[in-house]
């Protein structure tokens, strides 16, 4: 190579042509996604108006097919999805901005979810995290809307008044069936088997983590104290320390973990950073147990559980509808 010329000016041109892929990657998948919903809202129409019935979308296809083999993807199935597709959104056009900025594997999944509340969550966070479409059947199966809408009503005051921002970045359990670890198991070989899978670690907790290291040394005084896990929260400017218990919630687990959150406020945190939050991760809980031991703490801290096995949706929606419920009756008294 000619010593005169400059590498970095490779690197751009390089840059360059990735940046013009993404860009182009986009607009195709933009026009592809508008000719879904205009094919689906023909469809719609036709069919409600009854000016087609069920088997002329049958004949659609194969008409695809015979006249143009090298078009895929328009079976009878994938036109009915089409219809369905259109049929989900076409009343709530806020939304539209964010399903064309997806691929159709990714609508798929989630236009199949019940509510309107839960597929907009979906839209959001998989806009925003970049999710692949094996990590966003992940969240769902793991009945993560679920856990983050929970998670929001459990957030303390005093969290709330020093972390505006915050809701949907904390969950009141925690999804580790990656982890393949056995029922009985110590707090090391969880932590470990943290460690050992961060990146999954990281996707259960939010993309927004930036792991900092496992049993992370506070000196005061004489004495030396270890953080299980401490990690960085982007959005929030925030340490967040992760306590480990394999063991039911207990109040007294609040003081240990104040005591770090104090520590790392005096001694770690930046100047220009917001204050630290505590994450006590138990294998249980009681509800009412955290709620009386909150009330007299004035801790940043979210008490949440951890599980080894994905959630049963059904159970986590009655739980979010009795919350609902309560809140609700609170606000009326």
């Amino acid at each position: 190579m000619d010593k005169l010329v400059n590498q970095q000016d490779f690197v751009d041109i390089l840059i360059q042509i990735k940046q013009a892929k993404q860009k182009a990657y986009a607009q195709i998948n933009t026009t592809l996604i508008e000719l879904y919903w205009n094919i689906g809202q023909m469809i719609s129409q036709k069919v409600s108006s009854a000016t087609w019935g069920k088997g002329v979308v049958t004949e659609l296809a194969r008409f695809i097919t015979l006249n143009d083999p090298t078009i895929k993807g328009f079976s009878d199935k994938n036109l009915w999805r089409m219809k369905q597709f259109y049929e989900t959104y076409k009343d709530d056009k806020k939304l539209a901005t964010l399903w064309r900025e997806l691929p159709w594997s990714h609508n798929r999944l989630i236009m199949t979810l019940k509510s309107n509340e839960e597929r907009e969550f979906y839209l959001r966070l998989t806009n925003k995290e970049k999710y692949s479409v094996r990590e966003l059947e992940r969240q769902i199966d793991s009945s993560l809307f679920e856990r983050v809408v929970i998670g929001n009503q459990k957030l303390s005051p005093l969290m709330r008044e020093l972390h505006p921002t915050i809701e949907n970045t904390f969950k009141d359990s925690y999804v580790l069936e990656f982890l393949d670890l056995p029922v009985d198991h110590s707090e090391n070989s969880l932590q470990k088997a943290m460690i050992q899978n961060m990146k999954q670690f990281i996707l259960e907790l939010g993309r927004d983590f930036i792991y900092v290291g496992e049993n992370y040394r506070l000196q005061v005084g004489n004495s030396d104290f270890f953080i299980d896990l401490l990690f960085y929260h982007r959005s929030l400017s925030a340490l967040v320390a992760v306590e480990l218990k394999i063991e039911k919630f207990k109040p007294e687990h609040l003081g240990q973990i104040n005591f770090y959150l104090e520590a790392l406020d005096r001694d770690v945190k930046k100047a220009h950073e917001n204050p630290s939050i505590g994450i006590l991760l138990c294998s249980d809980k009681d509800d009412e147990v955290v709620e009386y031991a909150l009330s007299r703490h004035l801790s940043p801290t979210m008490v949440a559980q951890y599980t080894m096995m994905l959630p049963e949706k059904k159970l986590l929606q009655t739980k979010l509808h009795e919350i609902t419920q309560m809140l609700e009756g609170d606000h009326v008294n």
